[in-house]
């Protein structure tokens, strides 16, 4: 029917088609909707956010959003639903932005910000140190496994992207709190066999998901005091920024993040250049 009324090709028919598929899982899994009536705008938004995590080019984004809104536009036709959620959302924009960065020290102060009175705080600090020591996207986070754990050669085993395995180096640090967690605490969620054999698991054992990991790094940012909207890909892009300003290759950094194309790590040598250019402004006499 959209290829009819739309003109569409074949190609394009299969990508709304995956796209959509993509979307009715996420709202089933993540979200826990249980009939298309009950859809929210927040949830459409949520999804597109979550395909953004995934760096996807902003054309793909803007095409989900056009699959969306196209079904959500049928259903309405159809009678199945009374209304589109999607009918006033503004769709993703085409032009890639450059990302939000935070500084060392706000990296430093949220993690700081963790502290003993939560139930999971051996948990969440492991968490956030493995994400801003090693650069993982939250789905590769929520993926690892144990087994991908290699301490002894400092590095973790990542499942990237179409499946693309690469070995990623983690901190000193990061392999204290990690190690702590483990044995501290990930051994008494495991009780009930839910864990998959997962890293990182929630309070009744299971597997964190993304929204989770979302819900832990946005409770310890208001601790902390810091007012930036902050996602658990900011500690992706703060990585790849710091390394650079600390004057590693970009090939390397491309080969940590998982990057297919050169093309896309260059993004961060247009943060560093904004880097430089606060740094001017701040302290140039002549300014």
């Amino acid at each position: 029917m959209i290829r009819v009324e739309k003109n569409l090709a074949q190609n394009t028919v299969e990508a709304y088609e995956r796209d959509i598929s993509r979307y009715l899982k996420f709202l089933e899994e993540e979200k826990k909707v249980t009939s298309i009536r009950r859809v929210k705008d927040s949830q459409i938004r949520e999804f597109i956010r979550a395909l953004s995590d995934l760096e996807l080019a902003p054309s793909t984004l803007h095409r989900n959003f056009s699959a969306i809104r196209s079904y959500h536009d049928f259903l309405v036709e159809s009678e199945i639903t009374d209304e589109s959620p999607a009918q006033l959302l503004v769709p993703p924009k085409r032009d890639q932005k450059i990302p939000d960065v935070l500084s060392i020290e706000e990296v430093e102060q949220i993690i700081g910000a963790i502290n003993s009175d939560s139930d999971a705080f051996v948990r969440d600090k492991a968490l956030l140190e493995v994400l801003y020591s090693t650069g993982v996207r939250v789905s590769e986070l929520c993926n690892l496994e144990m087994a991908d754990i290699q301490n002894k050669s400092g590095v973790l085993r990542i499942k990237g992207k179409g499946k693309k395995e690469r070995l990623v180096p983690i901190g000193g640090k990061a392999v204290d709190v990690l190690d702590n967690y483990i044995k501290k605490m990930r051994f008494r969620l495991t009780e009930k066999n839910l864990d998959n054999g997962k890293v990182f698991l929630s309070m009744n054992g299971r597997p964190l998901t993304r929204s989770a990991v979302w819900q832990i790094l946005k409770k310890w940012t208001a601790e902390s005091g810091i007012k930036k909207n902050i996602s658990p890909h900011t500690f992706r892009h703060s990585f790849a920024t710091h390394l650079l300003e600390g004057g590693a290759d970009l090939r390397a950094i491309q080969e940590m993040l998982g990057h297919e194309s050169i093309t896309t790590t260059e993004l961060y040598t247009h943060l560093d250049k904004q880097y430089l250019a606060e740094v001017h402004k701040a302290f140039h006499p002549r300014w």
